[in-house]
């Protein structure tokens, strides 16, 4: 749980993820120009910064640290970020367990002026796991629930394999659980049932007109009326999407969530936290949150503060033992972040 306050960089860190991930899928130029180009990539423009570089570290299945990715990009006269450098590594000791040693065999695979990543088209080992680590990484955003938003339009009825990361295929996705993991679409219901009292069950099948698409579609309890979902509240909509996206059999193995507490109850926030806390047994789980209610649903190891120090973000995990004075006089993790103790405050 990243906590913080506004423009400390929490956004920004989610943001990183979602360069990465267009990055790595080779949509960089286009995600460039979509937002800003250059000078809104650069740590207040180029005249401030000469380049922007990025490395993450992985870690396979036995915890051992097994792989790193790392880039450097410059801007050019056009206001594009090309390649300046691009390198992929292995941990040639990650497979053995009595040891913690890294050792990394490091490889340039890509030279200045490349527009797009060398990592999708290479078919080296290494760079096919960290393209499966990439994959793995999934950025939700349930935010818009206009009445023009996609989350309310029609999905095709055969994308299903998984949620997308905002929620559009919501329908075709609870269709396939309602028909191939029924137990999984029941808790969902469930959940949805609790926190909408007027909620009956979902009414799920291919339009009539159109067998190709499928409608979210629902009962109010006491009525044989059929709904949309346009006729859901934001907040159970987006409650919606959350509760299948943490629900389901196979979630994605990283999660990111930005602000998920956005337009929900107080008691949905406590249900959204324990479904969070659940689905952290199968999947890395990071959200940002600026939600008090949210925040004391967890430990204090659970919780990263993030301050702007020095014209920088910096990330401090909280440690109960730290806090264990103020914890004994029975004060929330909630409280003491309103009360500043742990920082993340204006």
């Amino acid at each position: 749980m990243l906590i913080g306050s506004n423009g400390v960089g929490k956004s920004n860190f989610i943001s990183f993820f979602k360069f990465i991930n267009r990055l790595i899928n080779r949509q960089l130029q286009i995600y460039i120009n979509q937002n800003g180009r250059a000078d809104k990539f650069l740590y207040f423009g180029r005249k401030k910064s000469e380049f922007l570089g990025g490395k993450i570290i992985f870690r396979n299945k036995d915890e051992k640290i097994s792989n790193f990715y790392e880039f450097r990009m410059i801007p050019d006269q056009d206001g594009n970020l090309i390649f300046d450098r691009e390198w992929s590594a292995y941990n040639m000791k990650a497979k053995d367990l009595s040891t913690d040693t890294i050792s990394w065999d490091n490889k340039l695979k890509n030279d200045l002026g490349t527009f797009e990543s060398q990592i999708p088209l290479s078919n080296k080992t290494r760079d096919e796991i960290l393209l499966d680590f990439f994959s793995s990484l999934k950025i939700f955003h349930f935010h818009d629930t206009s009445f023009n938003s996609r989350v309310k339009q029609p999905s095709s009825i055969k994308d299903y394999a998984y949620l997308n990361e905002d929620g559009d295929n919501i329908a075709a996705f609870l269709y396939r659980l309602q028909e191939a993991n029924s137990s999984h679409f029941r808790a969902i219901e469930k959940v949805i049932q609790s926190i909408a009292p007027f909620f009956n069950r979902f009414y799920l099948q291919p339009d009539e007109i159109n067998p190709e698409q499928i409608y979210l579609r629902w009962f109010e309890i006491g009525s044989d009326q059929i709904f949309n979902a346009h006729n859901f509240s934001d907040g159970t909509l987006r409650m919606i999407c959350l509760t299948t996206l943490l629900l389901q059999p196979s979630p994605p193995k990283t999660i990111i969530i930005d602000e998920p507490e956005l337009g929900l109850h107080p008691f949905a926030i406590s249900k959204l936290a324990a479904m969070l806390q659940s689905a952290s047994d199968k999947s890395q789980i990071i959200v940002s949150t600026q939600s008090v209610n949210l925040v004391n649903e967890f430990n204090a190891e659970d919780i990263i503060v993030v301050d702007r120090k020095d014209n920088q973000s910096t990330f401090t995990r909280l440690s109960e033992e730290r806090l264990n004075v103020w914890l004994t006089e029975d004060y929330s993790i909630g409280e003491l972040w309103e009360k500043n103790v742990l920082g993340g405050r204006p």
